[in-house]
């Protein structure tokens, strides 16, 4: 590389080394055909790193940002990448799309998100943050309809269904968010309703006020799940119809757990019931 590349790219990259079983929900499952799968581990790659270029602490938001439109450049072919593995995920989406037909905006979109990431580390309304996750969650589902050459029509409840776990994610992550990123999603007018502040997540456990906050976050989840409910049944692949019931049933049971449970004295997560009882659900949608 050259001292211009160099000062993009860096000297090293800065994945994470995280994979697909690192995640929640299925990630090129099984249930994914075996000729489609190697398309969706290479947008899954990609994610990842453009993910994990936003989150460390070894770039500062001008490098950040910096890269990550380095990264989109590569994936529009608009640059070289250098032979590394962060950059060559940006080379294998791009394949990915010119091989596939699936929209460049399922990739690029990702990274509006996550330059905002770089820069903004606090909502002040719902709605800052269900645009937030039209960026940064709702591109997934839609790679993925393409992908299968799914109807149109199937696009407003994936968005509903991959805003729900975004913002899942974001209650299942608030206290590491909060003390690793300085990052906090919860719209902070709830926050001070029910008289408690963004350092209340720093607690061992939470307080009323702070419960009520996820309860109302939860109460919009809860909305959003039920408009996912009609995905499964708009799809016309057999497989991809059963992925999707798959994780609207997670969804739903992840949204059920985060009632239940604290995520500020716990990790809140998926168990192998939760996964074989959404498997079973899903089955029906194929009867």
């Amino acid at each position: 590389m050259n001292t211009d590349e160099r000062a993009v790219w860096g000297d090293a990259d800065v994945s994470s080394g995280k994979d697909a079983g690192d995640e929640n929900f299925p990630v090129g499952s099984l249930l994914i055909s075996r000729r489609l799968r190697p398309h969706v581990h290479a947008y899954y790659d990609f994610a990842r790193v453009i993910d994990d270029i936003v989150d460390t602490d070894r770039l500062d938001a001008e490098a950040k940002i910096a890269r990550l439109n380095a990264m989109e450049d590569v994936v529009l072919g608009r640059r070289a990448a250098p032979a590394r593995r962060d950059a060559q995920t940006a080379v294998r989406v791009g394949r990915t799309l010119a091989q596939t037909g699936v929209s460049t905006p399922t990739a690029t979109d990702l990274i509006v998100a996550f330059r905002q990431d770089a820069v903004k580390n606090r909502y002040d309304s719902w709605e800052e943050l269900a645009e937030y996750c039209r960026y940064s969650a709702n591109p997934v589902g839609r790679f993925l309809l393409e992908l299968h050459g799914e109807d149109p029509r199937t696009f407003g409840p994936s968005d509903a269904l991959c805003t729900a776990l975004q913002v899942l994610n974001h209650l299942q992550d608030c206290a590491d968010d909060l003390r690793n990123l300085d990052r906090c999603y919860l719209p902070r007018p709830w926050l001070e309703r029910e008289g408690v502040a963004v350092d209340d997540l720093r607690r061992p456990a939470t307080v009323p006020g702070l419960r009520r906050v996820f309860d109302a976050l939860l109460d919009r989840v809860d909305m959003l799940n039920r408009e996912a409910a009609s995905l499964p049944g708009l799809i016309r692949d057999r497989r991809m119809r059963m992925e999707a019931a798959v994780i609207v049933g997670l969804s739903r049971r992840l949204a059920a757990r985060l009632r239940r449970q604290d995520p500020l004295a716990e990790r809140v997560k998926l168990s192998r019931k939760d996964v074989l009882g959404a498997l079973a659900g899903a089955v029906r949608t194929l009867v």
